[in-house]
């Protein structure tokens, strides 16, 4: 069983990888979508590696919190980066942005692989700092137009789902007919996607 769990592991990384290396790593290369709506604000976070990793090990990680502190992180997350959106449509300087959504989907991918448990408190700061991060990529995507509230509220719908699909996936994972096995196996995964940004930017 051990075996067949580590072939599978081996094989997500080679697919993984490979996925990072046929797409842009980045969903916000710092130009506008003119005329953005819900459904552009929608795929923002979904077309972006960097996005979806961190917004699915967000709620890969809940599920291994006690149950007080999965919810919270979940909502930590979005709340956060609905903020650093705004600050990112007024032109607050960030300059370390990508190597933040990088550093942030390594960092979750430790955490899961390591299965760290966390008091409500630093684990809803962890998620906020990254959602603020998130939220500000998203924020300098922004329409120029009048479609921002459209498209925030697109993004912010999509990382909600990312998140609950995370969550319930890291349920499943953690039932004692698993063991936790394949979610550790997933945060090895996450941490690798995440350091392989790193030393693209």
């Amino acid at each position: 069983m051990q075996a067949s769990v580590s072939r599978r592991a081996a094989a997500l990384a080679v697919i993984l990888l490979a996925g990072l290396s046929a797409a842009p790593a980045f969903a916000h290369p710092g130009d506008h979508h003119a005329g953005a709506s819900f459904a552009l604000g929608f795929m923002h976070p979904i077309l972006g590696w960097d996005h979806l990793l961190a917004m699915l090990a967000v709620g890969l990680w809940a599920a291994q919190q006690p149950r007080r502190v999965a919810w919270v992180m979940p909502l930590a997350f979005p709340a956060m980066m609905a903020l650093g959106a705004y600050s990112g449509v007024q032109g607050a300087a960030l300059p370390w942005m990508e190597a933040g959504i990088a550093a942030s989907v390594a960092a979750l991918g430790l955490l899961i692989a390591f299965a760290v448990r966390m008091p409500i408190a630093g684990g809803a700061a962890i998620i906020a700092l990254f959602g603020y991060v998130h939220g500000y990529a998203h924020g300098i995507e922004a329409p120029a137009g009048g479609a921002l509230l459209g498209y925030g509220a697109g993004f912010i719908a999509a990382t909600a789902l990312l998140h609950l699909a995370g969550l319930l996936a890291g349920v499943w994972a953690t039932r004692p007919a698993v063991g936790g096995r394949i979610l550790r196996a997933a945060g090895v995964l996450v941490a690798s996607a995440g350091f392989s940004l790193l030393a693209f930017i």
